[in-house]
């Protein structure tokens, strides 16, 4: 057990992924049980617990890897889990045009989250082994961040470009899907034959949504470190609060009206980082603190304006 695996102890690896199952099977054992849409109360008791979470873990990379690897890992926690409040606004979006009910999303949020674990995973191993044999390829990528962030600031979502695309269309050519929900299964049986339900649609909206977001937070994440081990992880635990972040967040998302600023701003300071790694290196304590500012300043102006927009409404 003392073998070293994409530099850490293989021991912390599984035990990693041993913690990670047992988290995702209490939380949705826990929502059955419920048989309830989750509280704002709830979500923000949850939230809360997965990022203490996330920083005792924090705790545990800086005692096992040290103080450098742990700023790394924080750093990357923090840009990831910034860009999954971008996911959600998305997410919130979908679920309102296939009219999800609020109790079949849970389910499709945990799935999710199983799916993202997978491709997230997969990603972040095949880009650091790319980096690593064409080192060249993080101008690239830093160059990529730098057009996402042009993109964030001046471009809006809109749900038709996920829900209208090529991919949903052939969903509907080729697969037999009913018209109406049947509670929280993905599919059922009908005049003899197995069919697919809109929330299994819904469900692969969610997943190829999650793959595009991917293809953004996989090179910020890079753009930290290139430790497997930090990158993996850092990715991982953001993801995993993310079910709880939405039910907190979902009602609340016309407060963060400058958030995709914000994350505009990240994306693209890490970006510049990427590109200028070799001939202006920036701190680790420095980066994190350029994060911190730019996402504590954007929100709190977001807080700032609607609250006094909806003081005036009150008027």
């Amino acid at each position: 057990m003392r073998n070293t695996v994409a530099g850490a102890p293989l021991w912390i690896w599984i035990a990693f992924h041993i913690g990670v199952f047992i988290a995702l099977g209490i939380d949705l054992f826990t929502s059955k049980r419920r048989g309830r849409e989750l509280s704002l109360r709830a979500a923000l008791q949850r939230t809360v617990i997965w990022v203490i979470v996330s920083l005792a873990f924090n705790a545990v990379v800086w005692r096992i890897k040290g103080p450098h690897h742990a700023l790394d890992f924080l750093t990357g926690y923090l840009i990831e889990y910034s860009l999954s409040m971008d996911n959600i606004f998305v997410f919130v979006l979908i679920f309102a045009h296939f009219r999800v009910p609020p109790l079949a999303q849970r389910r499709v949020l945990v799935w999710g989250i199983v799916g993202a674990l997978i491709m997230r995973g997969t990603m972040i191993w095949c880009g650091i082994a790319l980096v690593h044999r064409f080192h060249f390829i993080l101008y690239f990528f830093g160059l990529f961040l730098l057009l996402t962030a042009a993109r964030m600031l001046f471009t809006t979502h809109s749900v038709r470009d996920f829900t209208e695309g090529w991919v949903l269309r052939t969903c509907r050519r080729i697969l037999p899907i009913t018209r109406e929900f049947h509670n929280e299964d993905f599919r059922v049986r009908m005049d003899g034959r197995w069919m697919l339900t809109p929330l299994a649609l819904t469900m692969i909206v969610i997943e190829i949504t999650d793959l595009i977001f991917a293809l953004d937070s996989i090179p910020a994440v890079l753009a930290i470190t290139r430790d497997q081990f930090i990158a993996y992880t850092s990715n991982i635990c953001a993801i995993l609060g993310l079910r709880s972040l939405y039910f907190l967040l979902a009602e609340l998302m016309n407060r963060f009206i400058y958030l995709r600023t914000g994350l505009a701003l990240v994306l693209g300071f890490v970006g510049m980082k990427m590109i200028t790694a070799n001939y202006l290196p920036f701190p680790r304590v420095i980066s994190l603190g350029i994060i911190v500012l730019i996402l504590g300043v954007t929100i709190a102006l977001s807080m700032l304006k609607t609250k006094q927009g909806m003081a005036e409404g009150r008027k």
